[in-house]
């Protein structure tokens, strides 16, 4: 007994064009601009989306808290509970070594306030920015990371 055989398949028949275009099945990323963006945390559905962009931001945010302490940091992770205050976000602070596990349910204001360092990094950016460079004249092309602040 035996199956279809590969070469019977629709795309591969004669007369057949194969167009990667169309094989496409997952879209690509779309990622937003949000430095600089303090949102309104008005209803819990906010506060829930707000937080899912700073855990996709690739930039530090400033949560204030409702005890009106504020924590500067990089979002690395977050819980998504049933409620606010089984749902939470840790956070790296800037300049400490110690992860801090915060609850949705403390988070009174949140703003995006550090640089996105991925801004502007795309892989097709690099790539124009090679070839500029290249077409220049300039010598050895290597890659160097950007010094951050």
């Amino acid at each position: 007994m035996s199956g279809p055989r590969h070469a019977d398949r629709p795309s591969h028949t004669e007369g057949s064009r194969l167009d990667p275009d169309s094989l496409e099945v997952a879209p690509g990323t779309l990622h937003e601009t949000v430095e600089g963006w303090v949102p309104q945390l008005a209803s819990e559905e906010e506060l829930r989306m707000a937080l899912e962009k700073a855990f996709d931001y690739r930039g530090d945010v400033t949560l204030r808290l409702k005890d009106d302490s504020k924590i500067e940091g990089y979002v690395f992770d977050r819980v998504v509970g049933n409620s606010l205050s089984n749902s939470f976000v840790r956070v790296m602070p800037r300049g400490a070594s110690q992860k801090l596990k915060i609850p949705y349910a403390h988070i009174a204001a949140l703003s995006f306030t550090g640089k996105d360092t991925a801004e502007g990094k795309s892989w097709e950016a690099w790539v124009r920015k090679y070839w500029e460079r290249k077409a220049s004249g300039e010598g050895v092309l290597s890659l160097e990371p950007e010094i951050l602040e």
